[in-house]
């Protein structure tokens, strides 16, 4: 068995698990095992080369222990997730990540919307939030895929109207147009539960301007006669010729400098669109024992993935924020601290423990180049991190036997412990849960 067929988006997600059981019972070679983690993988249900089963298999192979899966506005690959984790010994976590109005129309007609025209973690929107929902029980899949259709479905109209501008754009250059079904659709996973994303039409874009522009220098040349700034450090890689990546560097260069163009808004949940405020999302994951995240993204100066340009985001207000997080019950947050310089996250740690909340980790995820590994898990300073990790994997196997037994349930025999101790203990047991099932190396 080839890794191919671990990776093969067109087959089933029982298929995918079989192949890789085969691959590991063929003596596969596997490295040591790091202490790293990494909870923030997406996969083909949302953006991303690799399915539920390969994102495990990478992720072993850089030496991970725990990998977690959080497809944007898609539970679709918990179940895979959880099935290739178990066959190669790693812990998993599953959950979604979705975009949020930090603030309910009420509290923006009330003027209690304090950063309805902050640009918070968001490049394209003020007052417009990405966070996670993390360490679903298995038993709250089907609810969780009913709470994200609606989402689903207004993401894929919106996304289906900027391909119709998208395709003005490209008509003028002479390039040719995309079919919306087929180009973008088509290379998603929408069908299976998946959602489509910005990203799919940016890939779409980015294969119609190659056959424009052609590969090298061309290439470069016709960017810029549309206008794109092409940072040095990227200008070999787009004029490589045999460069196998280049519609998924194209891509992060376009969604940094070009998308604006095109972008639509999102608009909110209840007028038909695709955010729903902060709350009601904080009090749904609650209510499945799911843990809600607010994802920091901090002051940008370089982006690791290439797809954001240098800009300001929360740090200006931080504290402000951070306190506003804890008023609308969000019990977590969730960095990557590849991601951040060393002050921006010490602040965000201590600003976390002062509010009560978990510090959750992990590495965004969504292109072949991206390296799956967080090295900086393995320092003293951030050993906290793995205790939130291992904390995440036992609260999701034993929610799926009891509920009473989540982290946050307040019928946890554990719940009169401060929060810090419980994840410590949850961390523990999560390292067991594990270890007794088998490592494989």
């Amino acid at each position: 068995m080839t890794p191919e067929a671990v990776n093969d988006p067109a087959a089933t997600p029982d298929s995918r698990v079989e192949a890789l059981r085969l691959l590991v019972d063929s003596e596969l070679e596997l490295p040591p095992l790091t202490s790293e983690s990494n909870n923030h993988i997406h996969t083909v249900y949302s953006f991303s080369p690799y399915t539920p089963a390969m994102a495990c298999l990478r992720g072993r192979e850089a030496g991970l222990q725990v990998v977690g899966s959080v497809d944007h506005d898609s539970i679709a690959a918990a179940g895979e997730m959880r099935d290739a984790g178990a066959i190669l010994g790693m812990g998993v976590v599953t959950g979604f990540e979705c975009r949020v109005m930090l603030h309910s129309a009420e509290e923006l007609a009330a003027g209690r919307a304090p950063f309805a025209t902050r640009k918070l973690n968001n490049p394209d929107s003020e007052g417009v939030a990405y966070m996670t929902v993390q360490g679903i029980p298995t038993g709250a899949r089907a609810e969780v895929a009913d709470f994200l259709r609606p989402i689903r479905v207004a993401r894929l109209q919106r996304t289906r109207d900027m391909t119709a501008a998208a395709n003005d754009i490209l008509t003028k250059l002479g390039a040719p147009s995309l079919d919306f079904e087929s180009d973008v659709v088509g290379i998603s996973q929408f069908a299976s539960g998946g959602t489509i994303t910005e990203r799919h039409l940016l890939y779409a874009m980015s294969g119609a301007l190659i056959e424009r522009f052609g590969r090298g220098r061309s290439l470069v040349t016709g960017l810029a006669e549309m206008g794109v700034e092409i940072p040095d450090g990227l200008r070999d890689v787009l004029t490589d010729r045999q460069n196998p990546f280049l519609t998924h560097d194209l891509l992060g260069l376009l969604k940094a400098q070009f998308l604006h163009r095109f972008y639509i808004q999102p608009t909110r949940l209840e007028n038909g669109g695709e955010l729903p405020d902060a709350r009601s999302v904080v009090d749904f994951a609650l209510s499945i024992g799911a843990i809600p995240c607010y994802a920091y993204l901090g002051d940008v100066s370089a982006s690791p993935t290439g797809d954001k340009k240098a800009e300001a985001f929360e740090d200006s207000y931080l504290d402000e924020l951070v306190a506003y997080l804890a008023e609308l019950g969000f019990p977590a947050i969730t960095f990557m601290p590849p991601r951040n310089t060393p002050e921006q996250l010490q602040r965000v740690s201590a600003l976390a423990a002062a509010h009560g909340m978990i510090e959750v980790s992990g590495v965004d995820i969504n292109q072949p180049r991206q390296s799956f590994s967080c090295p900086e898990l393995g320092e003293p300073r951030f050993a906290h991190l793995n205790d939130s990790t291992w904390a995440l994997v036992a609260h999701e196997e034993l929610s799926d036997a009891d509920p009473t037994s989540g982290l946050l349930h307040p019928e946890n025999p554990m719940a009169g412990l401060p929060l810090a101790e419980r994840v410590i203990a949850y961390g523990e047991l999560g390292r067991r849960l594990v270890t007794e099932r088998g490592v494989a190396s």
